[in-house]
């Protein structure tokens, strides 16, 4: 396969998991949001437990009140890690990082825009509530390093 084509291949594959992870994101989100009200918590298992909580914050809730900064620099962040990946689309398995940041990117982007928050509802002891799209970029962000921190195979 020559170059040019495994790098269609790479946009076609990380575009599908991008889609997946803003519908399993979405979906969840939603299921969530028609069985709880705003700020119930419901127990599933001992340090498990479900709510609706919505933020103003990046991933996790932290620094909160971002507003329409913050959808500016989502995007272009979604802007330089798209770049990135136009760049070295051939690497192995770049695409899932780049798929799983766009996802879960595009996921909390929606929220933002629909409702000027992110709906978490993924709520663990000692850390703040979290969504789908929450560890999908904190997979895609380590998996990135991995990627990058991999020696590139020589012709």
């Amino acid at each position: 396969m020559s170059l040019a084509g495994e790098g269609a291949r790479a946009w076609r594959l990380a575009l599908a998991l991008a889609g997946v992870i803003v519908a399993v994101d979405q979906g969840s989100k939603a299921a969530i949001q028609s069985a709880l009200v705003p700020g119930e918590r419901v127990s599933v298992l001992p340090g498990l437990h479900l709510t609706d909580v919505h933020n103003k914050g990046v991933a996790f809730g932290l620094a909160g009140g971002g507003g329409p900064g913050l959808v500016v620099l989502t995007s272009a962040a979604l802007v330089l890690i798209l770049v990135l990946f136009a760049r070295n689309a051939g690497r192995r398995a770049l695409w899932i990082p780049v798929g799983l940041l766009a996802g879960g990117a595009f996921g909390n982007l929606a929220d933002r825009v629909r409702i000027d928050s992110v709906t978490d509802w993924i709520d663990l002891p000692l850390w703040p509530s979290f969504n789908v799209a929450d560890m999908a970029i904190v997979f895609g962000v380590i998996g990135l390093a991995l990627v990058f921190l991999e020696e590139p195979k020589g012709e």
